[in-house]
């Protein structure tokens, strides 16, 4: 019986056939980054830089169905407006898609919602989709944004030998605390770190430290080594192993 595969076999399938896009132009511009970041980088006509990175939330996976539809919304938008900020980027406008199950009630609470949080983080929702089915509330908010100029994106590839690492801030029981649904996306720590020319490399933490850190690693062909004592473990996780491997906390590595 063939086995389905799993996220990550999935995506090294996915890593692999991409490769062949670096370079691709078309109408609206090159591709400089491809999948396997946090984001997908296309070199506009103009010569200026835009991130393009897309994030999904599903019912009963990301947040509990009792979840008030704000929180819901609001996690939805802020997921992928981290992906802008593990770049170095600001975002500038957003698309959203959601598959409603069908009898959902709130779907005028649930649009106000997201497009508030999307003006809220400077990336107006200017389009998206909208479908019906029997499974549980999905929603994928697709944000762009744009590095200042002159500023290269940090990379999941960039790190070297001998680089420090750094948090921007705690990590571990995100899902306990309910941190996960109120964390603020690290966009100016992120264009902070871009825009100083010292950092060489970023990813946000979605899914744990250390399946995180090692796509750091592996992207820059480098080995990252971590003192657990070190950690800014927060107090809602039961210690530095569980705190590196829960998730959700979306600090910038």
């Amino acid at each position: 019986m063939k086995q389905t595969p799993g996220e990550a076999e999935l995506l090294e399938h996915i890593y692999e056939w991409s490769a062949g896009l670096h370079g691709l132009s078309g109408t609206f511009g090159e591709v400089v980054v491809g999948p396997g970041d946090d984001c997908a980088v296309i070199r506009e006509p103009g010569g200026g830089l835009l991130l393009i990175g897309v994030d999904q939330l599903v019912e009963g996976r990301h947040f509990d169905p009792e979840t008030p539809i704000d929180l819901a919304a609001r996690k939805a938008v802020a997921r992928a407006v981290s992906d802008i900020a593990a770049m170095g980027g600001r975002p500038c406008w957003a698309l959203a898609a959601g598959v409603l199950s069908h009898g959902f009630d709130r779907s005028d609470a649930l649009f106000d919602a997201m497009a508030a949080w999307a003006g809220h983080w400077g990336c107006p929702l200017i389009g998206g989709d909208i479908a019906f089915g029997p499974g549980p509330l999905t929603l994928s908010v697709t944000v762009a944004g744009r590095m200042n100029p002159g500023t290269p994106p940090l990379l999941r590839s960039g790190a070297r030998p001998g680089d420090e690492l750094w948090l921007t801030g705690q990590i571990g029981g995100s899902m306990a605390s309910g941190w996960h649904l109120l964390f603020e996306p690290r966009l100016d720590a992120g264009v902070a770190a871009a825009d100083s020319g010292q950092v060489r490399a970023a990813i946000d933490i979605s899914d744990g430290l250390g399946r995180d850190a090692d796509r750091v690693g592996r992207a820059s062909g480098v080995r990252l080594e971590i003192d657990a004592t070190k950690l800014p473990v927060s107090h809602h996780s039961r210690g530095w192993h569980d705190a590196c491997r829960e998730g959700e906390d979306y600090e910038l590595l």
